[in-house]
């Protein structure tokens, strides 16, 4: 088995590639190791000494490290965490527990822009950011201003706040005159 990597614009996260499914729907982030104990592969990933979080993707595992840690040190033990987990057949999330990936149900008056942003965010923001090892989804509208919550590399991540302003802003503000800011939301 042959893991690829890739850089993050987070530096503290790192994008790893198994060649293979790690979920066949939605996103799984695991913020901490509480989190991640119905996810075998989040278990061992936690097992390594320095790492603060774990988010799963439809063919990717993006981990983020401890601010006091070398990825030289850790990266050897996350990519040997992943690999085991492959070999022993066991799924990524056990039984019932929940994947996420989808956006905050949302019902009034604003159904009409709400499924608007929602299907921007789908067909022109994720695939960009789940590039980037991370996701984005919707989690309120309120009085014109949009509210989405960061996972995976993009928690945390010293361009999110520009990600969100520059990029995100402008593209609902462009399509959606409605929309007035975008805020994050911390989970």
């Amino acid at each position: 088995m042959f893991i690829q990597t890739e850089s993050t614009p987070n530096p503290a996260t790192l994008k790893f590639l198994p060649g293979q499914t790690v979920l066949e729907t939605g996103t799984a982030d695991f913020p901490t190791p509480e989190s991640g104990a119905s996810s075998p592969l989040a278990k061992r990933i936690f097992a390594v000494d320095g790492i603060s979080g774990v988010f799963l993707g439809n063919d990717f595992v993006t981990v983020t490290k401890d601010d006091g840690v070398d990825w030289d040190h850790v990266k050897p033990a996350i990519l040997g965490a992943i690999m085991e987990h492959f070999q022993s057949g066991a799924p990524a999330i056990e039984g019932e527990a929940q994947t996420g990936g989808g956006h905050a149900a949302h019902d009034g008056p604003d159904g009409a822009i709400v499924g608007q942003i929602k299907e921007l965010l789908d067909t022109r923001v994720r695939p960009a950011v789940a590039q980037d090892g991370g996701d984005i989804t919707f989690h309120g509208f309120d009085r014109g201003i949009v509210y989405l919550h960061m996972q995976g590399a993009c928690a945390g991540c010293p361009s999110s706040t520009l990600t969100l302003k520059m990029g995100i802003e402008n593209l609902l503000r462009h399509y959606i005159p409605e929309v007035v800011e975008v805020r994050p939301v911390v989970a």
